[in-house]
C-alpha cells in the first residue's frame, strides 16, 4: 500500500479514485478529501454526469463512509451518494443492485468481512475482471476455514451445557452461538483460535452477569456479588445466595483456565482481563441502583456508565488476551486506559442497542436508556432524541476511522477491536435485536458456519 500512496495517480474514473481512496484510509494512508475535487463544479457541488454512474457512486459512498471529524467535503459526499443510489436503486440489475441493496443498510466500512464475502465469491463470476481460479480458491478457502469455525463451535457448545447445567441459572439467556459469532466477528483469520475461544467464553460468562443484574437479583444480591468478585477470592461464596455460589466459583474457575493458556512471558495479561470483568460488574450494579430506584439519571451520567456496560473494554482486552506478541504490555495498557478506540466501540454498542431497545419498547425493571434520558434532560420528543442518538453513532465512528491513522502502528489491533463495532452494525441495524432475537439473524449465521459455498 505504501507504493500506491507514493506512486503518481491520475485516473478520471470515480470508481478508480474513490476505491483507491477508501483502501488507502483502511490501510492508515492519510488521503485528502481534496482528491474528489476533479469531480466537483467550481462551486463545490459534484458534477451532475457521475449521477449517472451507480457504480462509482456506490464506490463513492464507501469511501465517504471513512469520513472522520470535521471533513465537511465528504459528509456532503456521502450525502450525495446515498441519495442518488437510492434514486437509482430500483434500475440495476444484478450483481450491482445486490451491491447497493446491502451497502445502504450497511456500507462496507462498518460491516463484518466474512459477510460481504459469502456474497461478493458468487458476484464475483460476473465482475469484468473475473478469474475462474481466483473464485474456485476463495470458494475452497471460505468452506475450509467454515470447517474450523464449526469445530470451534461445537467446542465452545459443549462448555456451554456443562456450565449451564452445573450454574443451573434458568433465566439466563442461552446465547452461546451468538456469543462465538460476536468472537468470530472480531477475530476470523485461523490464527486467532485462542483469542476466538477465550473471547467467545468471556462474553457467555458476561451474558451470565448481565442476566443475573438485569433479570432475576435483588439489588441486595447484585451488591453482594459484585463486591464477592471484586475481591475475588473464593473464600466468599458463602455470603452469596445460593443459586449464586456456582456461577461465582465456576466464572473464577473459568478465569483459572484462560490463565493456564497463556505463556510464561504473557502470564501478565490475567489481570487485565480479570479487571474488565469486575469493571463490567460495577457499571451492571450502577445500572441496577438507579432501576431499582426508579431515577432517571442525566444523559452525560447513563452514557459514561452504559458504555462501560456495552462492553467495549471487555472485548479489547478478551481480544488481547489470545493475541502473540503484537499485544504487548503496553497495548494492554492503551485499551484498560479507555482509548479512544474502545470507547468509540463502546459507544457504538451502547447507542446501537438502546435504538434497538427503545424500538421495542423496555420492560418495566430496565434503566433508562440514552435515548430516555435525552428526551428528559432536554424536554425533546422521541423522535429528536433517537435522531441524536443516531448522530452519536455517526460522531463513534469519525473516531475509529481517524483511529486508523492516528494508531497505525498498531492497525491491525486497532482494525480487531473495530470489528466489535461492525458486528454491532450488522447484528443490531435498522433497530433490530440480533443477539436479544437470535431470529433475526439465524439465516446469516447458517449461511457463517453450517451452509457451504457452492463449488
Amino acid at each position: 500500500m505504501s507504493s500506491i500512496h507514493n506512486a503518481e495517480f491520475n485516473s478520471s474514473s470515480l470508481h478508480e479514485v474513490t476505491l483507491r481512496f477508501r483502501l488507502l484510509r483502511q490501510h492508515g494512508f492519510w488521503i485528502s478529501a481534496d482528491e474528489l475535487n476533479k469531480f466537483k463544479n467550481e462551486d463545490g457541488s459534484f458534477l451532475s454526469d457521475i449521477a449517472n454512474d451507480p457504480k462509482g457512486l456506490l464506490s463513492l459512498y464507501h469511501a465517504a463512509n471513512l469520513l472522520t471529524h470535521n471533513e465537511e467535503p465528504l459528509d456532503e459526499a456521502l450525502l450525495f451518494a446515498r441519495h442518488h443510489l437510492e434514486v437509482i436503486r430500483c434500475n440495476l440489475k444484478s450483481p450491482l443492485a445486490e451491491q447497493v441493496k446491502r451497502a445502504l443498510k450497511i456500507p462496507l466500512p462498518r460491516n463484518i468481512k466474512r459477510e460481504e464475502a459469502i456474497y461478493y465469491i458468487l458476484e464475483y463470476a460476473q465482475d469484468e475482471t473475473y478469474n475462474a481460479t481466483i473464485q474456485e480458491l476463495a470458494k475452497l478457502e471460505f468452506n475450509r476455514l467454515q470447517r474450523v469455525y464449526l469445530k470451534e463451535l461445537k467446542a465452545i457448545s459443549l462448555w456451554w451445557k456443562d456450565l449451564s447445567e452445573y450454574v443451573n441459572l434458568g433465566y439466563a439467556r442461552d446465547r452461546v452461538v451468538e456469543c462465538y459469532f460476536w468472537s468470530y466477528c472480531c477475530l476470523y483469520e485461523e490464527e486467532y483460535a485462542r483469542s476466538r475461544i477465550v473471547l467467545a467464553k468471556l462474553l457467555k460468562l458476561t451474558t451470565l452477569l448481565d442476566d443475573t443484574f438485569d433479570e432475576y437479583a435483588t439489588l441486595e444480591e447484585c451488591r453482594v456479588l459484585s463486591k464477592a468478585l471484586e475481591r475475588w477470592d473464593e473464600r466468599d461464596v458463602s455470603l452469596l445466595p445460593e443459586y449464586l455460589k456456582k456461577f461465582f466459583l465456576r466464572v473464577i474457575e473459568n478465569f483459572r483456565d484462560f490463565d493456564d493458556l497463556l505463556e510464561p512471558h504473557e502470564k501478565y495479561r490475567s489481570a487485565y482481563i480479570r479487571s474488565v470483568y469486575k469493571n463490567i460488574c460495577k457499571s451492571y450494579l450502577q445500572e441496577a441502583e438507579w432501576s431499582h430506584s426508579g431515577y432517571i439519571p442525566s444523559f452525560h451520567d447513563q452514557v459514561n456508565v452504559s458504555v462501560m456496560s456495552a462492553g467495549g473494554q471487555l472485548v479489547a482486552i478478551g481480544i488481547l488476551f489470545g493475541l502473540g506478541d503484537i499485544a504487548t504490555n503496553e497495548v494492554f495498557e492503551w485499551a484498560i486506559k479507555k482509548s479512544c478506540t474502545v470507547t468509540a466501540c463502546g459507544e457504538v454498542s451502547r447507542f446501537m442497542d438502546d435504538l434497538a431497545d427503545f424500538k421495542r419498547g423496555r420492560n418495566k425493571m430496565d434503566v433508562a436508556s440514552s435515548v430516555e434520558c435525552y428526551m428528559k434532560e432536554n424536554n425533546v420528543t422521541s423522535e429528536v432524541a433517537l435522531a441524536k442518538v443516531d448522530s452519536l453513532v455517526d460522531h463513534a465512528w469519525k473516531t475509529l476511522n481517524q483511529e486508523l491513522f492516528e494508531r497505525r502502528d498498531i492497525l491491525s489491533i486497532v482494525n480487531q477491536i473495530t470489528n466489535f463495532g461492525r458486528s454491532v452494525m450488522f447484528l443490531y441495524h435498522d433497530k433490530r435485536d440480533g443477539y436479544t432475537n437470535s431470529e433475526q439473524v439465524k439465516d446469516a449465521l447458517e449461511s457463517h458456519y453450517i451452509k457451504p459455498v457452492p463449488m
